[in-house]
């Protein structure tokens, strides 16, 4: 009779390496947390207080709950409501400048990044369309607000012609327009260079693969770039919309301050720097800056969810 003996399996410590991700991923919750989130939560508990300067006077801080809010969102005596036309002007004003650079940035993108046209130079094409990027808001500001005074060079035109001058910013539409004009020149060039480094990211193959079987320039562009391009396109609005709705510095300056003619190119920040800069009323100055946030948030998911792709449902329909 033969015994036989088992030997047991050896078994190998593992090393894991799940830890390194957290890690590596805490600077930045670090960082948001102490620059992003306690801030969020300091500006909605500021805006539970009645705080502001009367005179020299200091009133508060004083609890009220809501009230800055509901104050908010009071009508006045004439049934206007303040805050839903500072979003109104800050969103047509984002709307009129945000469209023509998104579409004019992928035409260029498209075409500087053409296997079919081959532009040379791009290198310093590329310099020149970012350029305005790295100019101050303040600087083109100043230059366009004297380009379109009533003794600018375009009045100084219309006015050798025997027509009289045109006061651009004390006309609705015409300030509107020139702010968002500023907004588009200073912002195409950056979108232009993400776009462009989103096309060029897709797989040649791809665009070789459609030429050979024989699809034209729009079909290319429609059925391969677009599709393909959707995530970043989805980054650039979401990006655009909250600079957008963050707009301070171009009708500040292109206005005074004031946000002329009547109020329609003042936007929400400048009704929070207003609460800021005039009586210190950092109550209602936490509310509106909570609205900002929530407002971005809503619209930022509503561009998120219209612009993601549908997925198929069972039976092979969408």
């Amino acid at each position: 009779m033969s015994s036989t003996t088992q030997t047991a399996p050896v078994k190998h410590k593992s090393i894991s390496y799940a830890g390194w991700g957290y890690f590596f991923i805490a600077p930045f919750i670090i960082v948001y947390i102490l620059c992003a989130l306690i801030p969020l939560l300091s500006t909605f508990y500021n805006s539970l207080f009645e705080y502001y300067m009367d005179g020299l006077k200091q009133i508060g801080p004083n609890f009220v709950g809501l009230q800055n809010f509901i104050t908010l969102f009071t009508p006045r005596a004439d049934g206007r409501l303040e805050i839903f036309n500072y979003t109104a002007n800050t969103m047509i004003m984002w709307i009129m400048g945000a469209i023509p650079q998104i579409v004019f940035a992928l035409l260029l993108a498209v075409i500087f990044t053409s296997e079919r046209m081959k532009i040379k130079g791009q290198g310093f094409f590329k310099t020149v369309i970012y350029m305005p990027n790295l100019i101050m808001a303040s600087a083109f500001a100043m230059l366009f607000f004297q380009i379109f005074s009533s003794v600018g060079p375009i009045n100084q035109i219309i006015t050798a012609n025997g027509a009289p001058a045109f006061l651009f910013f004390d006309n609705e539409w015409s300030a509107k327009s020139i702010i968002a004009f500023i907004n588009f020149l200073m912002w195409f060039g950056n979108t232009t260079i993400l776009l462009m480094a989103g096309i060029m990211g897709i797989d040649q193959s791809l665009f070789e693969a459609a030429a050979i079987d024989g699809a034209n320039s729009s079909q290319v562009f429609f059925k391969i770039t677009i599709p393909l391009l959707m995530p970043i396109i989805i980054y650039v609005v979401i990006t655009a919309l909250i600079g957008g709705l963050q707009m301070f510095d171009v009708p500040q300056i292109i206005t005074s301050g004031r946000g002329g003619p009547n109020n329609t190119t003042k936007t929400l920040v400048m009704a929070l720097n207003a609460y800021i800069g005039t009586s210190k009323n950092y109550g209602m100055a936490g509310a509106v800056s909570f609205v900002l946030f929530v407002i971005t948030g809503i619209l930022s998911f509503i561009v998120f969810r219209s612009t993601e792709p549908k997925k198929e449902k069972k039976g092979g329909k969408k």
